[in-house]
């Protein structure tokens, strides 16, 4: 007989506040009137990857995992790129993340599609009233950095910069003149280039809270349910690999093996190869080739031995 399991008491989202949110999914039907070009889809495809692999790489890999290192400057750097996705800021984000990692798919999971449902999993848990703050206990090792804390605080500050930038480059680039960014050259760039990859990159991310912890195969024993899956990987940048990340999750690269197409880690590397970061955690044998934690202590024996 299946354990009987509490679920905490999810407040849901109170619409009214949630307007935002709801007009950035809406303004990219704007692109109606004012038509988009062929730079404008382009810009969005970019943007989408841009954005994704600072999320990944930046959100993900660095601030809620330390899976690298880099200087005080950089991580600002990182920490603003990442922040360009409208997704709240670095701080928030990694602790929430970590918060995830200490609980996953237990009822105190901020996003359990197991036990909370795919509707609270992907979007619910982020436009309800529940976790709206940043837990600066749980990330205390990046909120020393003053910096960082007032990015945080203001987290619209680099999407609002990126979608200025975008309405210039539209006025160039559609119009022939970035004095042109405030007409339907700038506006088309900024409903099609900006807020149609915004929304687009918001669902990327959001899927790995939900359909990697339903669809997909497990390599490894977590004890949650979280999975692998290579289309999700190639459309989220190597995030898909998500069953090995939950296996072992301070690896800066989430495709363990070669065949495993990881986009975030190779850009990653050239960021390494280049100075800007270093020290990038790898994935020992004995957890590659494992099936659990206890199998992993056994394979690590015997290849101490063997190297003895």
């Amino acid at each position: 007989m299946a354990e009987s399991v509490t679920l905490e008491n999810r407040r849901k989202p109170i619409i009214k506040q949630e307007i935002a949110f709801t007009i950035i999914h809406l303004l990219p039907l704007a692109a109606i009137w004012t038509g988009a070009t062929l730079f404008d889809w382009m810009l969005c495809i970019a943007l989408y990857l841009f954005r994704m692999f600072w999320i990944t790489g930046g959100y993900h890999r660095y601030f809620a995992h330390k899976s690298y290192k880099t200087s005080r400057f950089f991580q600002f750097i990182i920490a603003f790129m990442a922040q360009t996705s409208a997704q709240k800021g670095a701080l928030w984000w990694a602790a929430h993340h970590r918060h995830h990692h200490r609980h996953s798919d237990t009822p105190k999971d901020p996003h359990s599609m197991k036990l909370y449902g795919f509707w609270y999993s992907h979007v619910g848990w982020i436009i309800g009233p529940d976790y709206k703050e940043t837990d600066y206990k749980t990330i205390g090792d990046f909120a020393k950095y003053p910096e960082l804390v007032w990015l945080n605080k203001h987290y619209l500050v680099p999407p609002t910069i990126l979608a200025i930038v975008v309405m210039a480059l539209g006025g160039y680039f559609n119009g022939g003149d970035v004095m042109l960014m405030f007409t339907h050259h700038g506006f088309s760039a900024l409903f099609v280039g900006f807020f149609l990859s915004t929304v687009i990159t918001y669902h990327g991310t959001f899927s790995i809270n939900s359909i990697m912890h339903k669809f997909g195969k497990q390599r490894y024993v977590t004890g949650d349910e979280s999975k692998n899956s290579l289309w999700l990987a190639l459309l989220t940048l190597g995030e898909g690999w998500h069953n090995n990340h939950h296996y072992y999750e301070s690896a800066s690269r989430q495709g363990f093996f070669w065949w495993e197409i990881d986009i975030t880690y190779y850009g990653l590397k050239v960021l390494s190869w280049l100075g800007l970061i270093w020290d990038l955690k790898g994935v020992p044998n004995h957890i590659k080739y494992s099936k659990n934690k206890a199998h992993a202590k056994e394979l690590a024996a015997e290849m101490k031995k063997e190297a003895a």
